[in-house]
């Protein structure tokens, strides 16, 4: 059974995928080990007590492994699963799509319709720094289509950055018709580019997400920032003002600095990028949350991406 099909009590014996593995601290001084346990429908905590050593060996972040337990609903820290058993997982007892999310549009499709956006951009220069970019014999084309856009909230799977980027350079696009002053070819150029840095922040196991010590660092804007002025600068007589006002909706489109953004938006472009950003990694904690709903659930658990707790109760109705 997939995670989100289990009820309180509900006996596992199942391969899952380990996302996470983090030793802690006990009240009384010992250790115990915290895992994620996944599949493609969502991720469960569950707590080691005993044999540590040999758990952590077996259960590194990115390895399935057979789990024996009992899926349970706690009152305070929600669903997590009652550990009995833990061990290899063999192969030809499972299949990997079953333990990977991903989008739910195909590649080929979605692959598609970014390349039909850029082919509505009508300034030259900005053609030609997304031709750099997006053009299928690009190094950084290759990792963009394969990188996730991020580690846990949303879209945090394979492919995961062109679904998110391509919704939200799709939402700009059309949001930019109605709104006076807005110049539409930077706004969308400056969309398509913005979580550009997340391709070298991020590392490209499926498996296991995790940020690269470059992410870690220096954080994904500077690393998107100078990934765009680095193609700019080999674009010769490049306008300096467009120059200026894309990287600005790189470096702004967090919105606030305790977000980690260097500056603010301070450009209409700039702020229609960030506002459309934001809205589509909230709408897609939703999706991510509604595939981890139990059965029969119509709110989720506390989720820190939304500071609350998620509805669904209109999808029972229907």
């Amino acid at each position: 059974m997939l995670l989100n099909e289990l009820s309180d009590g509900a006996e596992i014996d199942q391969v899952l995928l380990v996302r996470e593995a983090e030793r802690r601290q006990r009240r009384d001084g010992g250790d115990y080990l915290r895992l994620q346990l996944g599949d493609r429908t969502g991720v469960l905590a569950c707590m080691v007590w005993e044999e540590l050593a040999e758990v952590e060996e077996l259960a590194c972040a990115g390895s399935p492994v057979r789990v024996r337990g009992r899926y349970t609903v706690h009152p305070r820290f929600g669903p997590q699963i009652n550990l009995r058993g833990l061990e290899p997982a063999e192969p030809g007892t499972f299949s990997i799509d079953d333990l990977l999310d991903g989008p739910v549009r195909a590649v080929e499709q979605m692959e598609r319709e970014i390349r039909e956006l850029i082919a509505t951009i009508q300034e030259p220069h900005l053609g030609l720094l997304l031709e750099r970019v997006f053009g299928e014999d690009s190094e950084l084309w290759q990792c963009y289509r394969e990188a996730p856009a991020a580690k846990y909230y949303h879209q945090a799977y394979r492919h995961g950055l062109l679904e998110h980027t391509l919704s939200v350079a799709q939402a700009v696009s059309a949001a930019a018709n109605f709104f006076p002053g807005i110049d539409r070819d930077v706004a969308v150029t400056g969309a398509l580019l913005h979580d550009i840095g997340k391709t070298v922040a991020y590392n490209d196991d499926p498996l296991a997400i995790d940020l690269t010590d470059a992410g870690r660092l220096q954080g994904e804007i500077p690393l998107g920032y100078y990934t765009v002025r680095r193609e700019i600068e080999e674009i010769p007589d490049f306008d300096p003002a467009l120059a200026q006002a894309v990287l600005h909706i790189i470096l702004s489109h967090h919105g606030s600095l305790e977000h980690g953004s260097p500056v603010v938006p301070a450009t209409r472009e700039a702020v229609l990028v960030h506002m459309i950003d934001n809205l589509g990694g909230r709408l897609g904690s939703f999706d991510r949350l509604e595939r981890q709903l139990p059965a029969g659930e119509s709110w989720s658990s506390f989720d820190r991406a939304l500071s609350g707790s998620a509805y669904f109760g209109q999808r029972h109705a229907a």
